[in-house]
């Protein structure tokens, strides 16, 4: 049963006339409204003033909402599925399995497979899974299809990457790319992201636009991409917000990326960041450090360029 604060009654903002078919609004403020256009256009002039404040306080809610989107903190890194330590962020200490569609440590991906037994055994297989490495490319892609059949973000994304360089036997295909892009997007993959904000920002087989790029690193940069993060903290020191700049390279250096410390580094130097804020920056990375290291990754690291990790 309705009671009368259910009621919600319109007024015309020129006659005063009341009703539930006082519903013509006004077009820019999306706030005030009238009976009919006649009453909208009589009253358009003492209007404007109350217009230009609703718009004001519409938008400046609209960019705190935004805001608070942006800057909360992203989802936490994940772990190697094998030794359970933090995958590096850096891309030569992971390596995607395409068979399983796993994404293992650089030192799961150095270290010798052992059977059941503990014997060590042939390590032309998959870490995880087990199943055999692919002989050839055409293999490898074979798998890489089946990936994309199953709708892995990842192998979508590096799908992209192959027609963006015309690799692999594939076209090169910005078109076919930048679609393939999206979608992994749209799967949660956040560096396809980070890779189509580069697209707009470089104009790579497409018109340079600015606006889209910003756009793709925050998406980005909120799906836990570092490097997206670093980059609008970028620009936004370069506009000369220093304050926003800090809190998108405080979040990206908990991501790890060595980068955004040496720019917080650079705040300080220049008085624009306090000692507390590179301290607390040195120690977020410090403690990102601590929690990637371990001594197979170091061997790894040590042994083949390759599989260094920070």
């Amino acid at each position: 049963m309705s009671t009368a604060d259910d009621i919600i009654v319109s007024v015309c903002a020129n006659c005063g006339k009341e009703g539930d078919d006082i519903n013509n609004i006004c077009n820019k403020c999306k706030v005030t409204t009238y009976c009919n256009a006649a009453c909208k256009k009589k009253h358009r002039h003492k209007h404007k003033k109350d217009c230009e404040e609703h718009i004001r306080k519409a938008t400046e809610h609209a960019a705190k909402l935004h805001d608070e989107k942006l800057f909360k903190q992203p989802p936490p890194l994940e772990d190697c599925p094998i030794c359970f330590l933090l995958l590096p962020t850096l891309y030569t200490g992971t390596k995607y399995m395409v068979c399983c569609g796993k994404t293992i440590c650089s030192g799961c991906s150095y270290a010798p497979v052992y059977d059941n037994q503990g014997n060590e055994v042939d390590n032309e297989k998959c870490a995880f899974c087990r199943t055999p490495t692919s002989k050839s490319d055409e293999e490898n892609i074979q798998k890489y299809k089946q990936r994309v059949e199953a709708e892995d973000p990842i192998a979508i994304y590096n799908l992209g990457g192959f027609y963006r360089d015309g690799v692999f036997g594939f076209p090169q295909d910005y078109t076919k790319a930048l679609e393939l892009l999206h979608r992994a997007g749209e799967l949660g993959c956040a560096d396809a992201y980070c890779r189509i904000a580069y697209v707009y920002s470089k104009g790579v087989g497409v018109k340079v636009d600015k606006k889209k790029a910003i756009h793709y690193y925050e998406l980005a940069a909120m799906g836990g991409n570092e490097v997206a993060r670093h980059n609008l903290g970028g620009n936004e020191g370069i506009a000369g917000n220093y304050d926003r700049a800090l809190k998108h390279w405080m979040i990206s250096i908990r991501g790890g990326d060595p980068q955004s410390l040496e720019r917080i580094k650079l705040l300080y130097s220049k008085g624009r960041a306090t000692k507390e804020d590179y301290t607390k920056a040195l120690q977020a990375y410090q403690a990102y450090l601590g929690e990637i290291k371990s001594p197979q990754r170091d061997k790894a690291a040590a042994a083949d360029e390759r599989y260094r990790y920070y």
